[in-house]
């Protein structure tokens, strides 16, 4: 017997076969094609969701964490509750030299002031106060320039980091590296034009604040060595929450913080809104699959009811092919060779229309910064889907083509 998928008579046995009911044949491919594309879409669908929530974050290290002072909740050495413990230079110096397994850290002040430049000015600007160290846990997009580094803040040279808006603002066309800018009446010189990719920020985006070196800050404006809040990140292998307890004793040493006192610093593990994240949407991902499997499934019980009614309508030419010799194998194979070519079409226009709208949809939601938000399905997905979809179509066909085997000759010319 000849291969049926060489067989070019079986081929146009089954397009007769499925083209015999239109209505019913098409209803059935667009149960399996629609089961098909919702579940790529959902699934491809998921991940770009994920990537756009992600560019919140975009250009922030993963294992960064913040720590202010906060209000003591417990009465300790003579103070009462409600002191507000003050972060300070000394604070950042002992967190720097007896915490273990920190990578990267800054102090931050934070104050409003105001920007002049020949005729055109701008009040209410943020101005931050920060360390080299800081374009390190929040990395910027340096539009123009240079970032300030060490030897600016061991010189103490008075430069300064504008946003990309202020210098659209304030500038125009007119390159601002190299000009001069005043500050509260102080002059800085610009030595780059920064911005953020991302929206998550302390204080106000790079885009629209001005960021100088700290030490500066202070010598300029005659401010005490005050800190606002420290930033910082975890070597590689370790997490923010591992230094808690060294950082706590450190802050504890230098201020009167009873050793019972959990609220008396913020402490803002940014690895944790990660895998916050990261959770969330393997949920979202887990509940993709099963309304998409949902789906699939529906139209996979599509291709085995069409089967069932197939052999039913065939029954007396089954009959006859078993008289004439047919062999139980082939008529196994003639019925599932139609319900796996129609689950493969159906199934394979399926993925090739949910790729397309993937696609689109990821070209809609493109931006310039942070690139694609990888609306998009993986080959990998596509032929596990195609996989599943051909093994649950065989299946569906399976139990229609035994029952088309079991029928026996005679009956079968009898039946009407």
């Amino acid at each position: 017997m000849k291969n049926p998928i060489f067989d070019i008579d079986n081929w146009h046995e089954i397009g007769a076969t499925l083209s015999r009911n239109k209505t019913r044949t098409f209803l059935t491919a667009f149960g399996i094609f629609w089961g098909t594309a919702m579940l790529a879409m959902l699934w491809g669908g998921a991940a770009g969701l994920k990537g756009m929530l992600m560019r919140n974050f975009d250009g922030l290290a993963t294992n960064m964490a913040v720590f202010d002072g906060e209000r003591t909740t417990i009465s300790y050495k003579g103070f009462n509750k409600g002191m507000k413990v003050k972060l300070n230079q000394n604070d950042l110096e002992g967190f720097r030299n007896r915490v273990p397994h920190i990578d990267a850290s800054s102090g931050i002040k934070m104050q409003t002031g105001n920007l002049a430049y020949n005729t055109k000015s701008k009040t209410g600007v943020f101005i931050r106060g920060a360390e080299p160290e800081f374009f390190e846990i929040q990395l910027p997009v340096v539009y123009k320039g240079r970032l300030f580094n060490e030897a600016d803040v061991k010189e103490r040279r008075k430069v300064v980091e504008i946003g990309k808006n202020i210098a659209n603002e304030l500038f125009g066309d007119e390159d601002p590296v190299g000009k001069f800018l005043s500050i509260n009446g102080i002059y800085f010189q610009i030595i780059g034009v920064l911005g953020q990719t991302g929206e998550f920020t302390i204080g106000e985006k790079m885009d629209d604040s001005v960021t100088i070196p700290q030490n500066v800050m202070r010598d300029a404006f005659g401010l005490d060595n005050a800190i606002d809040f420290v930033m910082f990140t975890a070597e590689k292998g370790y997490d923010p929450n591992d230094v808690k307890p060294d950082l706590m004793r450190v802050l504890r040493s230098n201020h009167p913080i009873h050793p019972d006192d959990e609220n008396a610093i913020w402490f803002m593990n940014v690895a944790e809104q990660f895998r916050m994240v990261d959770n969330v949407f393997l949920g979202v991902s887990l509940l993709a699959l099963f309304v998409g499997a949902g789906t699939l499934i529906a139209g996979i019980i599509g291709v085995g009811n069409i089967m069932w009614i197939i052999v039913k309508e065939r029954t007396q030419e089954i009959g006859i092919r078993r008289a004439i010799g047919a062999k139980p194998k082939d008529i196994i194979m003639q019925v599932l060779s139609e319900g796996v070519v129609l689950t493969v079409i159906a199934g394979m226009a399926g993925i090739v229309f949910a790729t397309l709208v993937l696609f689109i949809v990821d070209k809609a939601t493109y931006d310039p910064l942070t690139g694609s938000a990888h609306f998009m399905l993986m080959f990998s997905h596509a032929i596990a889907i195609m996989f599943i979809f051909l093994i649950l179509g065989t299946a569906a066909g399976l139990i229609p083509s035994i029952k088309a085997m079991k029928i026996k000759p005679i009956e079968a010319m009898r039946d009407k």
